[in-house]
C-alpha cells in the first residue's frame, strides 16, 4: 500500500468530523429523513414515525392549557436521534462521493491516436468503441481502457492506483490490460479497445464509491430482519402497556410511550448498519482494492479456502536459468548452442535468463542460421516454445512430459537418465526445461524459483484466520511438490490447467467451503468468476478483470490478506456494535420502566437502583444518552474495530467482554450524569 494510503488509514477518528465531507453529509442527513429511505430501516423509521407523533402532540399542547415543555423536549431529542442516525450513513456515503470526484478529476477530455488503415487520426476518447485500435507514445495519456496489442512500455498507473512506481505493460502476456487515465511514459503501444465509453473501468470506480451500485449483503440483510423482529415485538410490548397501565388507574402520556419504544429497540445498531456497510467498501477501495459489491468484500471475511498462483504470488515471478544438464551423446557446447536457440525469441525473463547464463559460463554461441527465423511462442496448450529456422532445424525447449510427447522416442537408456536428470532437478524446487532439435531430447534447463521475503509469515496469518492455502501451478507435481514444502503451503495443484482449478473450485464449493482465487490471465477467468471471491490483477487481462469480483489495483498477489482482514473486520465491526447496541437497551430498561409506574406502584422504586431524581429526569435522561451514542460510535462503525486474527469463539468472548459489557455500564454511568446535570439545571 502507498504511502498516502497508509496516512489516510492511521487518520485520526477526530478527521471524521472536519472539511467538506462533515459539511456534505449535515446536508444529506436532511434528505435522507424522508420516509421513502428511512422505510428501507424499520429500527430508524419507528424512531422517525415516533417524533412526528410526539411532535403532533408537543404543538396541539401548545394551544391547550397542557403544559407542552416536556413533550417537545422529546420531540426534540427524538428528531436529533434520527438525524443522527442519518449522518452516520450521509457521511460513509459523503466520504466515498470525495473519492469519486477525485476519481473523475482524472476523466478530462482526453484525444485518441486512431488507427485507420494506414493512417491516424486524431479523435475523442469518448467517440472510440469496442475493437478500435489506438497508438499511444511515450508522454500521452491512455485514452480507454483496452488490451496491449504491440509493443512493451512503462506507464504511471499513479492515477488509478495511488502508486508513484511505473509498471511494465507488454503484449501477449498476463500484463497486457492498461487502464484509460493512465500515462505512458516510455516507448509506443499498441492498444485495442475493449470497452465501450460509459462502461470503463474508471467509470464503474466512480460509480461503486458514490453508492450507486451497493446492494445489502446477506449478512446485513439477515441482521436487518433481526432488527425488525426486535422492534415488531417491543412495539407489541409498548402499545399492550397502555390498557395494562389503564387496569391500574396510571394515565401514560403517549409521548412516555414513545420513549420507551425508542430505548428500547435497537436504535444504535440501526442507525449505525448502513454506514458499517458503506465503510467496508470505503476501506476496501483505501486500501487500492475495487470490490465490485459490498457482498463480495463480506464475504471475504468468511473464506476458508485460498487459491494462490505460485508464479508471481509465492514466488518473484522471474525464474532464473542456473545450470544446463547435457544428455549422453551430446557435448556441453551443443546443449547450450541449442539451449540459446531454444531461446532466442523468448523475450520472458526466463528466456533472457538463458542469455545470462551462458554469458556467466563465457560460453560462446554460433549465430549462424539465425539470420532469418520463425518463433514458435508458447501457449499452455502446447507448454513449449522455440523457433524454427530457414534451414528448417526445429529448436524446442518445454515442460519434460510435453517435449517426450513431441519428440522422438529415446533408447532405454537415455529415457532413464533423462527422467533422472528431472527427478534430481525438481525434488530442489526447480524447474526443469526439457531441450530439443529436430525433435531429438538433447539436455535439460534448471530453472530456479525464489520464494517471495516473508512469504511464509504471511501464510502463517492467514492459518490463524482458518484459512488452507492451495498453490496453484503448470509445474510437474514434483517440483510443485518441492516448492509447496518450502513455502509452506497445505496442498499444490500440479500441472494446473483451467479445468483443473475450476474442477477443484466446484469440489470445493460442494463440501461446504468459501473459495477465494487470485489470478491475472485470461486462463483464471473461469475459476475467478466460480470462485466466491475472485480477486483479479489490475495488471491483467480484460477477460480476468470481468471475471472476478474484486479487482487490486496495486497488483500485489499477496493483497488478499487485507481483501480478508477488511472482510472480517467488517464484520466484527457490526458484530461488536450489535453486542454494544443490545446490552445498551438493559440499562435503559432500568432507567425507564421505574419511571413510568413508580407513581402508581412505588414497591418499583426498587428498580431505580441509579437513583435518578425523578421519572421525567429518567426518561429525558436515558432518550439523551440514546441520541448521543450514536455519533459518538460513527468513528467507530467507519473506521472500523481494531482486527486480530482469531477463531470465531474468541472474537466473540472478545465482543461479549469489551462491547457485551460496556454497552451495559456505559449507560448506567451515561444516564446517571446527565440526570445530574439536568436536575442541576434545574430541568
Amino acid at each position: 500500500m502507498n504511502h498516502s494510503n497508509t496516512l489516510r488509514s492511521n487518520e485520526s477518528i477526530f478527521q471524521f468530523f472536519k472539511g467538506q465531507q462533515f459539511r456534505e453529509a449535515l446536508k444529506q442527513s436532511f434528505i435522507l429523513l424522508h420516509p421513502k429511505y428511512l422505510a428501507k430501516n424499520p429500527v430508524m423509521f419507528l424512531t422517525e414515525v415516533g417524533a412526528i407523533l410526539t411532535t403532533i402532540i408537543a404543538i396541539s399542547e401548545l394551544f391547550s392549557s397542557v403544559a407542552y415543555s416536556f413533550s417537545l423536549t422529546i420531540s426534540v431529542i427524538l428528531w436529533l436521534t434520527v438525524l443522527f442516525g442519518t449522518f452516520a450513513e450521509a457521511l460513509a456515503e459523503a466520504r466515498g462521493k470525495a473519492q469519486a470526484n477525485s476519481l473523475k478529476q482524472t476523466k478530462t477530455s482526453l484525444k485518441a491516436k486512431k488507427i485507420q488503415g494506414n493512417q491516424i487520426e486524431m479523435v475523442d476518447a469518448e467517440s472510440l468503441r469496442i475493437g478500435d485500435i489506438v497508438s499511444v507514445s511515450a508522454g500521452e495519456m491512455i485514452p480507454c481502457d483496452g488490451e496491449i496489442i504491440s509493443g512493451v512500455a512503462s506507464v504511471d498507473e499513479s492515477a488509478i492506483t495511488g502508486e508513484s512506481a511505473p509498471v511494465i505493460r507488454e503484449a501477449g502476456g498476463d500484463r497486457s490490460g492498461v487502464t484509460g487515465g493512465t500515462k505512458v511514459i516510455s516507448d509506443q503501444i499498441m492498444i485495442r479497445v475493449s470497452v465501450n465509453p460509459g462502461e470503463t473501468f474508471l467509470d464503474k470506480m466512480i460509480q461503486l464509491v458514490e453508492g450507486a451500485v451497493r446492494q445489502k449483503t446477506p449478512n446485513e440483510l439477515a441482521l436487518t430482519v433481526t432488527l425488525s423482529g426486535l422492534s415488531l415485538a417491543f412495539l407489541i410490548v409498548t402499545v399492550t402497556l397502555y390498557p395494562i397501565a389503564k387496569f391500574f388507574d396510571v394515565e401514560i402520556p403517549i409521548p412516555i410511550l414513545v420513549s420507551l419504544l425508542v430505548c428500547l429497540i435497537p436504535t444504535t445498531i440501526g442507525a449505525l448498519l448502513s454506514a458499517i456497510g458503506l465503510a467496508g467498501l470505503d476501506r476496501a477501495l483505501r486500501a487500492n482494492i475495487l470490490s465490485k459489491s459490498g457482498k463480495a468484500v463480506e464475504l471475504a471475511g468468511d473464506i476458508d479456502t485460498l487459491l494462490l498462483d505460485k508464479t508471481g504470488t509465492i514466488t518473484m515471478g522471474n525464474r532464473q536459468a542456473k545450470e544446463i544438464f547435457p544428455l549422453s551423446g551430446f557435448s556441453k557446447e551443443e546443449v547450450n548452442k541449442n539451449a540459446f536457440f531454444s531461446s532466442f525469441g523468448d523475450e520472458t525473463a526466463e528466456g533472457r535468463s538463458i542469455y545470462t547464463l551462458l554469458s556467466n559460463l563465457n560460453q560462446s554461441v554460433d549465430h549462424e542460421n539465425l539470420l532469418e527465423f520463425k518463433v514458435i511462442p508458447f501457449s499452455a496448450e502446447t507448454r513449449m516454445s522455440g523457433i524454427e529456422t530457414k534451414d528448417g532445424d526445429i529448436y524446442r525447449k518445454g515442460a519434460y512430459e510435453s517435449i517426450k510427447q513431441n519428440s522422438k522416442k529415446l533408447p532405454e537408456n537415455l529415457a532413464t537418465e533423462l527422467e533422472s536428470i528431472v527427478e534430481r532437478v525438481a525434488s530442489k524446487g526447480s524447474t526443469p526445461l526439457v531441450i530439443s532439435k529436430n525433435d531429438q531430447i538433447v539436455g535439460v534447463i534448471t530453472l530456479t524459483d525464489i520464494l517471495k521475503k516473508g512469504i511464509k509469515e504471511r501464510f502463517t496469518r492467514l492459518r490463524s484466520m482458518g484459512i488452507r492455502i492451495i498453490m496453484v501451478t503448470g509445474d510437474n507435481p514434483l517440483t510443485a511438490g518441492s516448492i509447496a514444502k518450502e513455502a509452506g503451503v497445505d496442498d499444490f495443484i500440479a500441472n494446473a490447467t483451467p479445468e483443473r482449478k475450476l474442477e477443484y473450485i466446484r469440489e470445493s464449493q460442494k463440501k461446504g467451503h468459501l473459495v477465494a482465487m487470485m489470478g491475472d490471465g485470461t486462463n483464471d477467468s473461469p475459476a475467478l468468476a466460480q470462485a466466491d471471491i475472485g480477486v483479479a490483477m489490475n495488471s491483467g487481462t480484460q477477460a480476468a478483470k470481468e471475471a472476478g469480483n474484486m479487482i487490486d489495483l496495486d497488483s500485489d498477489p499477496t493483497k488478499i490478506i487485507e481483501v480478508i482482514e477488511i472482510g472480517k473486520q467488517l464484520l466484527m465491526t457490526r458484530g461488536a456494535l450489535t453486542t454494544f447496541s443490545i446490552a445498551n437497551d438493559v440499562a435503559k430498561y432500568f432507567a425507564i420502566i421505574p419511571a413510568i409506574f413508580l407513581l402508581a406502584v412505588p414497591g418499583l422504586s426498587v428498580l431505580n437502583i441509579m437513583r435518578l431524581s425523578s421519572p421525567n429526569s429518567a426518561i429525558l435522561s436515558a432518550l439523551i444518552f440514546n441520541a448521543i451514542i450514536i455519533p459518538l460510535l460513527i468513528p467507530i462503525a467507519l473506521k472500523g474495530v481494531k482486527y486480530i486474527p482469531a477463531g470465531a469463539d474468541s472474537i466473540l468472548r472478545r465482543n461479549l467482554l469489551i462491547y457485551g459489557l460496556g454497552g451495559l455500564i456505559a449507560p448506567f454511568i451515561g444516564i446517571k450524569a446527565i440526570d445530574m446535570i439536568l436536575s442541576l439545571v434545574g430541568v
